[in-house]
Formats: structure tokens, sequence, C-alpha cells
């Protein structure tokens, strides 16, 4: 039986959309596989009972893409889309060695950390994260299909931001696609804020998406570039090669203020007062939330790949493309200028008296910030570095986003909760129906007696993975902090009956 293939690709916007989705049936097999352009892409495959079956779902999946755009095309007609990569020189600083404890080479240039009070995440340009503890053992490990350019944390959800043009929920034991972005938006950094999500890209634009993965505005500021975008419940504030612009209202925005500076912005850093932009003119400024006046510089060296602050800004941290971290008072006196002893940082985090940093080698350092261990540092007495290797097996890959299958008949078995995908117009929203505990499985159907959720209320979900009257398993659905609805969080899991 010969096999059948089906090759689309998304053709809305003018062009500026590359992506591509190719079905395959081969007898009782059908394959999924889809990407970028010019990439080649992820793969999954179901076996079905016989052929007809197999080219029914097929069928299925060919009808819901081009109802969002897609049309049949030749393959290789459409070239593959540039990703803009960060280009940077660094050089060995001639500062005395910092207090490193330990370094873990991920073996590319690393742009995302992110450090809480159990674990130090890494993710370089060859799309791999790696999760440590704060001794530098790897706990985890994912892959994703493009280099990741940020990994931030919005409460107990983790997002790395990756050149695919997605950004992906971390939560579960494989990456799950949160965040589609525009394929004419050349992702430079992101931030969420209550599963409201923030971009800046490469043409100086920023752009906001919701909790449904929906656009809600962009905008162009007054520069190029956009190396910062930082987030909090009211404001967007934007670092571009013009200053930093902030933004007023997650629906309908006006600029707020709009503050010029003299150089590009390359990194930002916020805190409860201010937003900590720094530029390429060696200078980290502090810029007041209210009303965008510049409340202190502090002066570094050499142009400043990356900032970071203590807790409210007592102390401020800075890193420069020779290889140095600097450490200033609140009041702009400067503490010490140390080398990283493994290439400049492009991104930092402080945490618990320890500065994270992930370097143009491909290193994520953990240098000793304590008053004592930098001044032993300062007399040319440093620890001895523990070299940590990276894993050669990967624990954990993203080689399909279609959830796992569970039967409904197991149910019982599992803890978690199920909810639904219906049709609302020309949308698909996810609802819940309640823990596994409360619920009721028919034949086809699932019900729940008692539910302590909003049944009315929408869920975060990946829009992917949507299927109208479809019944999911999650491991968790958590309100949202400000707006009526609900956040899944960890692993998903698609009911069979």
């Amino acid at each position: 039986m010969a096999e059948e293939k089906t090759y689309l690709e998304l053709s809305e916007d003018a062009g500026v959309s590359h992506k591509f989705y190719e079905v395959v049936v081969d007898d009782t097999k059908m394959t999924i596989r889809y990407g970028r352009i010019g990439d080649s892409g992820q793969t999954s495959t179901k076996v079905f009972a016989s052929n007809d079956l197999a080219k029914k779902e097929a069928a299925k999946k060919i009808k819901e893409k081009k109802n969002k755009g897609y049309e049949e095309a030749v393959m290789g007609v459409r070239k593959k889309r540039s990703i803009t990569r960060r280009v940077v020189q660094s050089e060995r600083s001639t500062a005395k060695q910092s207090p490193v404890l330990w370094k873990f080479n991920t073996g590319r240039n690393a742009f995302g950390i992110f450090i809480n009070d159990k674990e130090a995440w890494v993710g370089n340009e060859s799309g791999d994260i790696y999760v440590l503890d704060h001794s530098g053992k790897v706990l985890n490990q994912y892959k994703l299909p493009d280099g990741v350019k940020a990994i931030v944390a919005d409460g107990e959800w983790i997002y790395a931001g990756c050149d695919d043009g997605n950004v992906y929920d971390l939560t579960g034991k494989i990456p799950r696609i949160a965040y589609e972005i525009s394929e004419n938006v050349d992702i430079y950094w992101i931030d969420v804020n209550n599963a409201l999500l923030g971009v800046s890209d490469a043409g100086g634009t920023v752009m906001i998406a919701n909790h449904e993965d929906e656009d809600l505005w962009e905008r162009k500021s007054n520069g190029s570039g956009g190396w910062m975008v930082r987030c909090d419940q009211d404001y967007i504030y934007h670092g571009h090669s013009g200053g930093v612009t902030a933004y007023h209202g997650w629906n309908q925005p006006v600029v707020k203020w709009n503050t010029s500076l003299p150089s590009s912005v390359l990194f930002g850093w916020q805190e409860r007062d201010h937003v900590y932009a720094g530029c390429t003119n060696s200078r980290v400024y502090e810029v007041y939330k209210q009303d965008g006046k510049i409340t202190m510089e502090y002066k570094c060296d050499n142009a400043v790949f990356s900032c970071a602050t203590s807790p409210d800004g007592e102390y401020v941290f800075a890193g420069d493309n020779y290889s140095s971290v600097y450490c200033f008072k609140r009041d702009g006196s400067r503490l010490w200028k140390l080398g990283s002893g493994c290439g400049s940082p492009l991104s930092m985090q402080y945490h618990k008296d320890k500065v994270y940093i992930v370097t143009t080698d491909g290193s994520l350092a953990c240098i000793d910030g304590s008053e004592e261990a930098i001044k032993a540092a300062e007399a040319g007495t440093v620890p001895q570095i523990i070299d940590i290797k990276a894993p050669t097996k990967i624990i954990a890959v993203s080689n399909s986003i279609e959830p796992d299958d569970v039967l409904a008949s197991s149910l019982s078995t599992l803890s978690g909760v199920i909810i639904t995908c219906v049709q609302e117009g020309e949308k698909l929203r996810m609802k819940p129906i309640g823990e596994i505990s409360e619920c009721s499985i028919g034949a086809t159907t699932i019900t729940a007696s008692s539910t302590q959720y909003h049944t009315d209320w929408h869920i975060q979900f990946p829009k992917n993975l949507r299927e109208n009257g479809a019944f999911y398993l999650v491991d968790e659905v958590k309100e949202s902090t400000t707006s009526s609805f609900y956040r899944s969080k960890g692993n998903i899991r698609k009911i069979k009956f």
C-alpha cells in the first residue's frame, strides 16, 4: 500500500510566516512532522487499527491546519527564515579572578538563566537546557528545537523563549508550547507576568500576548533592537537602542514615559521600584518606574552585557565584554571588579550571596559573593573551581509535543484534574471538569458530581494540543492571581475511551 503524503505551509501575512506541517499515512501508521521551514522539525507517529482510521485522523489534522491558514505547498520552494544571533566579542579580563565555586559548561553561548531556592536553570544557543542544584549537580535536561534566548519564571511556571519562534512551558516532564509567537517576530527577550507574555524583538518592537496565546498588541519603540523587556502587574518596560520606554496597560497601552539613554540597551533587570538598563557605553542606569527619571548610574570599564541586583537594589551587579563582573553599592560606588574566568557574562542573577552568570563560552558559573570571599579574592586567594561536565545522555527531550495517552478505565489509579476542550464561536477553549475523585466516567463522557472549580472559566493550555470534545488529564489547575482564568501546570495526558 503506497503511502499518502500531504505537505502544508503557513501562508498568511504576505509570506512572512515560515511554518510547515506534513502528514504521512503509511498503511495503519500516521506520521506528523512539523516545524520551521528549512529545519527537519519534530515528528510524532501513531498507529491505528486500520488504514481507514489512519486516513480519517490524517484528514482531520489537515483540515484543522487549513482552517488556521495553512495551504498545500511544494517542499523546498520557500527558504528558511533567518535568525538573529547576538554577535558578541569577548575579551579576557585583566582583573583578579573571582571566587568561582563551580562552573558547568554547556558547550555553546548561553543566554538563558533562572535561579530559585532549589534549582539553577541554564539554556544555550543549541537549544540545550540543564537544571542543576546549587552544588552544580545536574538534575534534569531538556532539548528544544532551536537556540534558547531567555529563561524566565512566572510564579511556579518556568518558560524558555526559543529561536523557533515559540515560548515553552518547562513545568512538565517534556516542554510544551505555551505561546506561538508571530513568525515576523525575531525573539530577543521575553518576560511573563501572570500568564501575560511580553516579547522584544530584533526590530525594536515589543508585543504582548495573553494566556490564550492571543496577540493583544504590539508597538514600535523609539529605537531598534530590544534586548530588554520586563513586565510587572501594570507596566511593560522596553529597552532598545534609543533608551527605555514604559507602556501602561495590557489591553490598551499608552506610553507612560520614554527615557532617552546615550547608548543602546543590551540587558535589563527590574525590582519593585526601578528598572536597570545595562548599556554599550559601560553604564548601568537605574530608572525610576513611576516617572522614568534616571536615579543612579553605575560605571563599568567596558560595554555591559548583563546586570542584576540583590533584593530591592541594595547591591547592583554587572558583567562586561571583557569577562569581568562588578558589584556596586546602591549609591553608585564600586565595591569590586573581578574576572569571571569563563568568558563574558551574557545573563546573570543574584541569589543568597551568590552571583550566577551564563557566559560566552557556554558556562553557568556560581560566584561566591559574600564579603569574606570577595576580600580573599582581591588578596589573590580563590577556591579551587569545581569543573562540572555536561552529561552525554539526554534525560528528557521534546521529541514530541503530543500529549501522552491514558485510558479512561485506568483513571481511578491516577491523580490530577480532568479538563475538556469546547468550541466557543471560532475558538477552542479549555474548561475544568474536576478532580479525578469527583468524576464519573462514561462510555465517551466524563462528568463531575461536584467541583471546586468555576466551570465557566477558561484554562491556559497549549493551542496545538486542543481538540474539540476531547478530555485531558493535567497534574494541576491553579487560579490566576489577578484574572478570572486558570492555568494548567505540569504533565498533560489525553484521555482515550
